[in-house]
């Protein structure tokens, strides 16, 4: 089956037609979830035993399973396919357990081997590369990865610095790599290569870069301390590889995926193998592939690496995909193992959260839940510290905790209702409804302002998706708007839940929603103002009540979906309600009575005054992108993965987030009975 292009719609229309049986000799196509699904979406069907005329044998690559496969397409005439993993695979190596984001199908050969044709050397060889759509998307995916430092495996940390610069790096490999094998390199090579370095670079200090197999104690590598003098050092470090070479003045390899890696950072590899990306006018080659004469560019080069090649894996939408989309699945798997793989002690939590919580932050290591804060601070010596936001106290502050609070894609229910959330917002500076501090956000908004093209283009396609879909915090299904309603200007007045911390910290002088009212009617004389109290003002959970707002306001929406009630206005008057960022992604005109977090960057009517750390001017596109995109982190309740928000707006829109379990609901209908009495349910912490 030919390379595709690597979009949905391809791969949708190949996963359709009739499946090719693909005959199997190796039990890791059986017991890999993740390989049969791709293959089966694909359009392969993996079987057992002897293959038929139309059929395939699949077989690993060069792996020492391969043979088996290899003698039975020899004798039954079968044309065989060589599978492998893409080259963006996981965030732990394959060894550790961790499935793969895409898989390397290839009918010709294999891409390592450059003793023969590959389908990736046809391509790059035969096919124009001259779309300016395909090397667009090429250089902005090259760009993507450098910033969010994102390797094959990505289990390093991009904070650690590099090697003093201006240094060259000579990469290792593991022993017995079928990539060296295939280059008829062995210990000697390397040797080799090493002597060749230094005695090209004297007296400048060499790297040795130690591969993450070997340093995780899975296999050996070529190289040992013991090779290093005076001017060498061996590199175990969990550096980032884009940190490395940005630091390298030169690099040397046999076959590494580094190498390739190397190109894209703008450098010039001595390739002492005959990988994939050799032998295209991009590296200094010591074995020269007389079949490879043609002169490529980067962005030509990854357009067939990364996007024509491979094909790549959505596990929230369980299809093929872009390979853009497999990037926004690896930055979300990445950034949860880069924050979390200290382990994290928390504290100020309640107990019906604790489950959720354990999920979204203990995928490397148990979340430990300790009471009271000082034990807590105690055992966070050598871990991340975390308490939800309002249970911050300066002792925590001191001891350098985040602050953690809801998404603003929370859920299909409410919080009070112990409706567990989707998405979380960690934050290592302040909290963003606290406008008296800096926070993460107002950092991500201010830098927002410079964002790449791909980065604006999939925060248009976020604000589509979840304005077509009608999707907000809560997703609450509500009643529709009463029929009636005044017709003339309309003015939306949210009501807030008056002790909430966003109207504690974030409120000027209006600070209850009869106040808002006041305020919106006094300004708005002739307008038509609908008011719509808050959900869990409305069940008496919190308070907030106002017994005369009819009076006020032209109509009461009680229990009204808040998406219709946007649809209705052109203009929302608010305190710090979300429901003002969310009528801002649908064009509406927004006046804040006070500091919420999408006020003072010029995109709203602050009546409270300005804020003089919110100096940097973002338009939506870019505030839209800080708020929903860098900001939270998400996480799949079907796959039980972290995921990227488009994830999240996919099991919101069609509705296949799991319901609570039922101790949750049979809690929440305890706390009904017993709202007045909340300190009968409510452990401390919110």
């Amino acid at each position: 089956m030919a390379p595709s292009d690597g979009t949905s719609s391809e791969n949708d229309s190949a996963a359709g037609e009739t499946p090719r049986r693909l005959f199997v000799y190796n039990g890791g196509f059986l017991t890999q979830g993740r390989v049969r699904r791709i293959l089966s979406l694909s359009g392969y069907d993996i079987r057992l035993g002897r293959p038929g005329p139309d059929d395939m044998v699949g077989v690993w690559g060069q792996s020492p399973s391969s043979p088996r496969g290899e003698a039975v397409a020899a004798c039954t005439d079968t044309p065989i396919l060589r599978v492998e993993d893409a080259f963006l695979r996981s965030v732990l190596p394959g060894r550790d357990g961790e499935p793969p984001l895409g898989l390397i199908l290839d009918s010709t050969g294999v891409h390592f081997d450059g003793s023969a044709p590959s389908d990736l050397e046809i391509l790059l060889a035969t096919h124009p590369l001259d779309d300016p759509g395909l090397l667009s998307r090429a250089s902005l995916a090259m760009a993507r990865l450098q910033r969010g430092h994102l390797s094959k495996y990505n289990a390093f940390d991009p904070a650690l610095p590099g090697p003093p610069p201006n240094f060259v790096l000579v990469i290792d490999q593991t022993r017995g790599d079928a990539s060296v094998r295939a280059s008829g390199a062995d210990e000697t090579t390397f040797c080799a290569m090493l002597a060749a370095a230094r005695a090209a670079h004297p007296g400048v200090p060499v790297v040795i870069k130690s591969h993450p197999e070997t340093t995780a104690g899975h296999r050996p590598g070529h190289f040992t301390p013991a090779e290093c003098d005076a001017t060498t050092t061996f590199l175990t470090d969990p550096i980032s590889p884009w940190t490395l070479l940005a630091g390298a003045s030169a690099v040397y390899t046999v076959s590494s995926q580094l190498g390739f890696e190397a190109i894209l950072a703008g450098h010039r590899p001595h390739v002492w193998g005959q990988p994939f990306y050799a032998g295209w006018g991009l590296s200094h080659d010591r074995h020269p592939n007389p079949r490879r004469a043609r002169t490529l560019t980067r962005p030509q080069l990854f357009a067939t690496a990364m996007i024509l090649y491979p094909r790549w894996y959505d596990p929230v939408l369980d299809r093929l995909c872009s390979l853009e989309d497999a990037i926004a699945t690896l930055e979300a798997e990445t950034r949860a193992w880069r924050e979390d793989h200290r382990g994290w002690v928390a504290t100020g939590m309640r107990l019906w959260k604790q489950k959720r919580l354990q999920s979204f932050f203990g995928g490397q290591r148990p979340v430990r839940f300790i009471e009271p804060a000082p034990k807590a601070i105690a055992a966070a010596k050598d871990h991340g510290l975390m308490v939800w936001s309002n249970q911050i106290t300066p002792d925590l502050d001191a001891a350098g905790a985040c602050r953690l609070e809801d998404g603003f894609l929370r859920s299909c229910g409410l919080g009070a209702d112990l409706i567990p959330p989707l998405s979380l917002c960690l934050d290592d500076l302040g909290i963003y409804y606290d406008p008296t501090c800096p926070s993460r956000l107002d950092a991500l908004i201010a830098a927002s302002t410079v964002l790449p093209e791909d980065a604006r283009t999939r925060a248009d396609r976020l604000i589509l998706m979840l304005t077509k879909e009608g999707l907000s915090k809560y997703n609450l299904d509500g009643a529709p708007l009463p029929l009636g309603l005044p017709a003339g200007r309309r003015i939306l007045v949210p009501g807030q839940v008056e002790d909430d911390a966003s109207i504690r910290h974030g409120a000027a002088d209006i600070r209850t929603n009869r106040a808002l009212l006041e305020a919106a009617r006094k300004a708005n004389p002739a307008a038509v103002i609908l008011y719509k109290p808050h959900p869990d003002v409305e069940a008496g959970l919190r308070p907030g009540i106002v017994p005369d707002a009819a009076t006020l306001a032209d109509a009461v929406l009680d229990r009204t979906n808040p998406i219709a009630a946007l649809s209705a206005v052109e203009q929302v008057w608010t305190i710090t309600s979300t429901l003002g960022f969310e009528a801002l992604l649908r064009g509406k005109r927004v006046t804040c009575l006070g500091h919420p977090f999408y006020a003072g960057w010029g995109l709203t009517d602050d009546r409270a005054g300005p804020l003089p750390r919110r100096t940097a001017r973002p338009d939506l596109t870019a505030l839209a992108h800080a708020v929903l995109i860098d900001y939270p982190r998400y996480f799949d309740p079907v796959t039980r993965r972290p995921c990227p928000p488009e994830a999240i707006v996919h099991r919101l829109a069609t509705g296949t987030v799991p319901e609570p379990s039922r101790a949750n609901r049979s809690l929440a209908k305890l706390q009904g009975l017993l709202a007045g009495q909340a300190h009968l349910w409510r452990k401390k912490g919110r």
